[in-house]
């Protein structure tokens, strides 16, 4: 039987922030999972609704699985005070922090198909399967079983030294590995801060109506954004922090005390996109400044409806000149350009009525 440890020195040698393993078993959130999409906070993201047993029982993924070698990468570091949130010029949209550098999907998987190579080679009668978000698995409830960390109110994996900054992946493995780490305690305690602060609701304790998310809104949703969301979206061009921004187990660490650093893989790109910048793009330019990044899973129509609603929201909330005068302009185009989509469009002129209104 191989031991964990040194599943953990081999993931360590490969730069995984954390690592852990688990016996494979049935899911615990299986029927909670199941009345989620029941009421339909899975939105529109259909593929959620698809191959619910392989979700409920990951063993299905792999005959003869026995374990499951969970890993995590940090992305954004304890370092930084995120009370403060990040200073971006007025006029530009934010992008999620998980999105800035290079596609976690690659970046991860990568290294997990060596640990597979270097673990087949010593165990070739084995079976192995590597997974990134994309296999249909509870990959949080997995990790939770591994050791990597607690599922918070907010249902992201918080482990208590790094936060939340953290992207998942890991491999199923017909091997034996004995566990020695213990699982972690949920700390989240009697603090509803991510519940508090979420604009649109969206969180209740160990729970989150997808459907009302801005990460959702943004990035899943590929039709028109309820115009009752749009003033919640704020600045936020693609996806959203705001419930790990709010944390107390992502606040800086105290001077002196040491502090994990991200994979450099993930050093931000950009951090932001200018409104106009997006709304004149054409696809070219989408694929240009999403290559390599896991921006791309916005298409250009997204983007645009995306800039759009954050442009209204920065005339409303006092953006200084020129850029106020620059947006409503641009926003003016839009609504009279027959070569625009109608969307488009109907969303720029819908967006100068409640300005108006307002």
């Amino acid at each position: 039987m191989i031991r964990e440890s040194d599943i953990q020195a081999a993931c360590r040698a490969l730069g995984f922030e954390l690592s852990g393993v688990c016996d494979i078993r049935p899911s615990a959130w299986a029927e909670h999972f199941r009345e989620w999409l029941r009421v339909g906070k899975h939105g529109t993201m259909e593929y959620l609704a698809r191959n619910t047993k392989l979700r409920a029982e990951p063993e299905l993924l792999l005959p003869g699985a026995r374990s499951a070698i969970m890993v995590a990468d940090l992305y954004h570091s304890r370092r930084h005070n995120d009370a403060d949130r990040t200073t971006i010029a007025p006029g530009p949209g934010k992008i999620a922090r998980y999105a800035r550098g290079r596609d976690y999907h690659k970046v991860i998987k990568k290294r997990l198909h060596q640990l597979s190579d270097e673990l087949q080679a010593k165990h070739p009668d084995s079976g192995f399967r590597t997974f990134v978000d994309t296999a249909p698995l509870m990959e949080r409830e997995i990790a939770q079983l591994a050791g990597l960390g607690w599922i918070g109110k907010h249902t992201l994996l918080i482990h208590p030294r790094v936060g939340s900054y953290v992207l998942l992946g890991g491999i199923l493995t017909t091997l034996e590995i004995e566990r020695t780490a213990q699982p972690v305690a949920d700390h989240c305690g009697t603090c509803t801060r991510c519940i508090d602060a979420c604009p649109t609701g969206a969180i209740t304790p160990y729970s989150v109506d997808a459907s009302r998310c801005i990460s959702y809104l943004t990035i899943e949703n590929r039709g028109p954004i309820d115009p009752g969301f749009h003033e919640a979206i704020g600045d936020w061009l693609y996806g959203c922090d705001i419930c790990q921004e709010v944390c107390p187990h992502n606040s800086a660490r105290p001077a002196g005390v040491e502090c994990a650093e991200p994979n450099p893989e993930y050093t931000p790109r950009r951090e932001s996109f200018g409104l106009l910048e997006v709304i004149g793009w054409t696809e070219e330019d989408r694929r240009r400044e999403f290559a390599g990044t896991a921006l791309t899973r916005a298409t250009l129509a997204m983007m645009k409806r995306n800039a759009v609603i954050v442009a209204g929201n920065a005339i409303r909330n006092g953006c200084p000149e020129p850029d106020r005068s620059k947006l409503l302009i641009r926003l003016r185009e839009l609504a009279a350009d027959p070569e625009e989509s109608p969307e488009l469009a109907s969303l720029a002129a819908a967006t100068l009525s409640r300005l108006n209104a307002g």
